[in-house]
């Protein structure tokens, strides 16, 4: 098939577009569905990543939305680059790398099958379980405690599909057996390598917009990296995908065929977005197409950070403007603003306004009521 010949402001349009960064709001599920996962993380200087990926695509949105996606079963909980909710929809997807797991002897979690039958035995008996409910038994040499053979146990037969996460309590996981978690209504066929293959390919053009084959298979196995390859080529030689060729930019990309047929254009709207965010994830890329050389500071040392502890990326239309580092002071209620920094070329002057307008609502959202701007 004939490469496309892409502008630069087209593809950066293309793939914040396809972010669902702009048009209209979609409903918590829907958003998750195009998008194919949002990334768990552990970060509560403001918002967990999970919660703020959903509300920076729409400002209606609240942690009970996720709760009631958990509860009605519309997502789980498994890998996808890292710890993720994906669509309930897609669960089948997620039974060709469990089935890889079981075969891996080497792990950080160990296959220690006299426990993990145990374990199972008793979720089995008594229903649901956390690893807190069963006992330490080991202390590291460090005086810290080493995580227990049963919590490795219970996160071996996680990734192994043996256990599902059934919800959270607090942000305690609490693992129960999949009959009891996965609907009888969701598709549990195990997925051909070539199947997997064209997953992965047309999730990541969906909420991308434009991708190479190697970020098309990011984190994956060898095996699956050439079976996208190899599917990729058909792909576009069934003029289902379409090779692009980017203005300024060496590397070739793809893309899906409809996608490009009329490229939306992008509100001037202002976001602040979680350095986990899916538009974010992948640096490298980001630098290439928006000129934004970001990095998450929390675990570089104090003395050596630029732009601070938790800073997050501000987008503006299809253009990343700013850096802002947040804390929510959530007992005073206040939404500490500790550092601003804009980039190249951006008038600071028309973007304040915008900026603090966004700023208010981002701090209602992280159960605040004020913005207190400490900036030295």
């Amino acid at each position: 098939m004939k490469t496309i010949q892409l502008p630069l402001k087209s593809a950066q349009r293309l793939m914040v577009a396809s972010q669902q960064l702009a048009g209209p709001a979609l409903e918590p599920v829907q958003i998750i569905e195009h998008l194919g996962y949002v990334q768990i993380d552990t970060i509560s200087v403001v918002e967990r990543a999970h919660h703020h990926v959903f509300w920076s695509r729409n400002q209606k949105y609240s942690p009970a939305d996720l709760s009631h996606l958990v509860e009605s079963r519309d997502v789980f909980e498994y890998w996808s680059h890292a710890a993720s909710y994906l669509p309930m929809k897609d669960y089948r997807y997620s039974l060709l790398p469990k089935k890889e797991f079981q075969k891996r002897e080497a792990s950080w979690f160990p296959r220690d099958l006299k426990l993990m039958k145990q374990i199972l035995k008793r979720i089995e008996k008594e229903g649901p379980l956390r690893s807190k409910d069963f006992e330490m038994t080991k202390q590291g040499k460090s005086g810290w405690w080493d995580w227990k053979p049963a919590k490795k146990a219970l996160e071996r037969l996680f990734l192994e599909g043996k256990l599902e996460i059934t919800r959270r309590e607090g942000f305690q996981k609490v693992y129960d057996l999949p009959e009891n978690v996965i609907p009888s209504s969701v598709d549990t066929t195990l997925p051909s390598e070539t199947d997997y293959a064209r997953y992965l390919i047309q999730r990541t053009l969906q909420h991308h917009g434009l991708a190479t084959g190697s970020e098309m298979s990011y984190m994956r196995k060898s095996q699956t990296k050439t079976t996208v390859l190899s599917t990729l080529k058909e792909m576009v030689s069934a003029g289902e995908i379409t090779p692009v060729s980017v203005a300024g930019v060496e590397q070739p990309y793809y893309a899906l065929k409809q996608s490009l047929e009329n490229i939306p254009r992008v509100s001037p709207k202002v976001h602040i977005l979680s350095p986990f965010d899916n538009l974010i994830i992948q640096r490298k890329k980001l630098l290439t197409f928006f000129d934004y050389d970001y990095k998450i500071e929390c675990y570089v040392p104090a003395p050596k950070r630029k732009y601070g502890y938790f800073s997050l990326p501000v987008l503006q239309g299809s253009r990343f403007v700013a850096r802002i580092d947040c804390k929510a002071d959530r007992p005073n209620q206040r939404l500490m603003i500790q550092s601003i920094h804009y980039e190249k070329n951006v008038d600071q002057r028309l973007l304040q306004k915008k900026m603090e307008s966004k700023l208010l609502s981002f701090a209602k959202f992280n159960g605040c009521n004020a913005l207190e701007f400490n900036i030295k």
